[in-house]
Formats: C-alpha cells, structure tokens, sequence
C-alpha cells in the first residue's frame, strides 16, 4: 500500500503532535510499501509558517527526509483530477489537491479532515488518521 499524507497528518507523525495519531494509522505507516508528503502540503506548511501559524524545527522537505518520507511531486495531471470532486469546490483547496493526487496515483490518503473521511467513492482508499 503506497500511503500520502495530509498536512496534518504528516506534522503529527514527524513527533510534533504524535499523540494525534491512531494506531491503526501508525500500523498503516510502518507496513506501507511507501509513505510519501505532497509538494502540495510543503506549500501549505511555508504559508502557515509565514503566517506565524505554525513553527517548525527544520524545513518540511528536511524533516520528511530524516522520517524517510517520499516527496510526490504536483503534475498536471493531479491538476485536472480536481474536476473529479465537483461537490467540493468550496472546500479547502489544499486538500481538494491531495485527493486528487490520492485518486490519479492510487493511494491511500492518511487524513483527519471529516469531509475527505465522509466521502463515498469506490475510486478512493481514505482512512482516518486518528483511529
């Protein structure tokens, strides 16, 4: 199972809230053939710390490299997969992006977000980051 990671997701898992996180989820990350943080997630990572939001110990890339975490590039084709999910046009467009990348690349996408997990698609493998 290849897992991508939503924002929150990968901050709790790289130990700065590490309680959040279920151990289901923790069993689906450690038995995952691969683990992967989006570059769409770095970019909302630099906006929150630019906002004084959040505060890092090192830059997103760096600390997904010391946790052995893939980095999944945003192509085009992530881009136009967003026409997939017309009922959440209106909805955070960072996560809109990560289910599009979880749809096109057959992931597992690693989320707390409650309108990702309430989502009924066959297409889609979406589990809560918290159980």
């Amino acid at each position: 199972m290849d897992i991508l990671l939503d924002t929150n997701a990968f901050i709790w898992l790289v130990g700065l809230d590490s309680a959040r996180i279920g151990p289901e989820a923790k069993r689906m990350v450690l038995e995952a053939d691969s683990v992967s943080l989006s570059a769409v997630s770095v970019a909302e990572l630099r906006i929150k710390q630019m906002l004084g939001k959040l505060d890092l110990p090192a830059a997103p890339s760096q600390l997904a490299e010391l946790s052995h975490i893939d980095e999944l590039p945003l192509a085009s084709r992530h881009c136009e997969a967003l026409a997939s999910f017309p009922d959440l046009a209106r909805h955070d467009p960072f996560d809109r992006l990560l289910l599009a990348q979880a749809l096109v690349d057959g992931r597992t996408l690693l989320t707390a977000d409650a309108r990702l997990l309430s989502l009924h698609d066959s297409r889609l493998s979406i589990v809560d980051v918290t159980v």
